[in-house]
């Protein structure tokens, strides 16, 4: 790959399909992502095979869309970059397979990249992006980490969730609470009318020493109180403040923990939660009393998409790194494992 070329991003982990190309020099050109959510929340949640059909039947147009919104032909194409896991299987392989083919037709490399490697850079998509190093908060529907960024490639796992990654909490809480899938969203809007004084629940984890997390408790907490109340709107809102309120002080209490711990000033936020309006206000107000500075991607980059695979498949090709042709995909991927 040479600076000039052009680079096409896949990403195809869960339920979203997501194509974006980005330049070395020019930065992002164009992105596009279509959403399965409508089609799953009949479900209640994803279902692998629908979502892998899904990815076969869009990701080709989609590629095509991106290209025409970019003005970029296929021999402007320098390389291309992939979600290579860890995701669902059948959705990863639609990507990397699509991916391997056309970097054979176009004689360009390919290179897997690490979803979460994504989320966690997303924010160097943006004007003013921070500098290494930092503390990362991820915060999805699969994942709730707390990482030490060092550099690119050099990440140290600081802290964990031992159960239910807070995404997926907040979406089991808002079926309980009858909002359907996906729940996060409808959640974080019911909680804006909620009573924060009527109930209190735990903050798990935070009496005790180091940095992992568990939300799955607080979730069956919340199930609880429903089941021993009427649910009628406004207790609805309320156990949905009550819930997010917990969840939220949880993460302050462990971010402020891990800035501390490391001594750094800069903390960035990534994955779907990250746009979640209380938890901006929250981190925003903490960052502050600690003299330091949080940053969070648009909205539109905090769900799974294109963008940050494009833009970590270019550094990482910048820096002469790529895949053979084989088709690799990992379901299960340590972060901390990536150079």
């Amino acid at each position: 790959m040479t600076n000039s070329g052009h680079i096409l991003g896949i990403e195809t982990s869960c339920d979203e399909t997501g194509v974006a190309i980005y330049d070395p020099k020019k930065g992002l050109l164009a992105h596009t992502l279509y959403s399965q959510a409508a089609t799953h929340a009949a479900y209640g949640g994803v279902v692998p095979e629908i979502a892998s059909r899904d990815h076969v039947r869009k990701l080709i147009p989609l590629i095509e869309e991106v290209m025409l919104k970019s003005n970029v032909s296929s021999k402007e194409i320098g390389g291309i970059a992939y979600t290579a896991g860890p995701g669902l299987v059948g959705a990863l392989l639609v990507g990397a397979a699509v991916a391997h083919s056309l970097a054979f037709a176009w004689d360009v490399p390919v290179i897997g990249v690490h979803h979460m490697e994504g989320h966690l850079l997303a924010s160097m998509l943006e004007p003013n992006p921070p500098a290494f190093p930092f503390v990362a908060l991820l915060v999805s529907g699969g994942h709730t980490q707390l990482v030490k960024v060092t550099k690119m490639g050099e990440y140290e796992i600081l802290g964990e969730s031992v159960d239910d990654a807070v995404g997926e909490a907040f979406d089991k809480t808002a079926k309980v609470l009858g909002l359907g899938y996906p729940g996060g969203p409808a959640l974080a809007a019911l909680a804006d009318k909620g009573n924060p004084e009527r109930f209190t629940f735990p903050r798990p984890m935070t009496d005790r020493p180091g940095l992992d997390f568990s939300f799955s408790g607080l979730k069956t907490y919340a199930a609880n109180i429903a089941a021993q109340n009427r649910l009628d709107e406004q207790t609805r809102a309320d156990i949905a403040r009550a819930f997010q309120d917990a969840v939220v002080e949880t993460l302050l209490i462990k971010c402020r923990a891990a800035l501390r711990l490391t001594g750094w000033k800069t903390l960035v936020v990534a994955g779907g939660v990250g746009a979640n309006r209380e938890l901006r206000i929250q981190l925003n107000k903490m960052l502050k009393e600690e003299d330091g500075k949080v940053y969070f991607p648009r909205h539109e980059f905090c769900t799974d998409n294109g963008a940050m695979i494009a833009y970590v498949g270019c550094q990482r090709l910048l820096a002469g790194k790529h895949d053979d042709l084989a088709i690799k995909v990992y379901p299960r991927w340590d972060l901390s494992l990536l150079t």
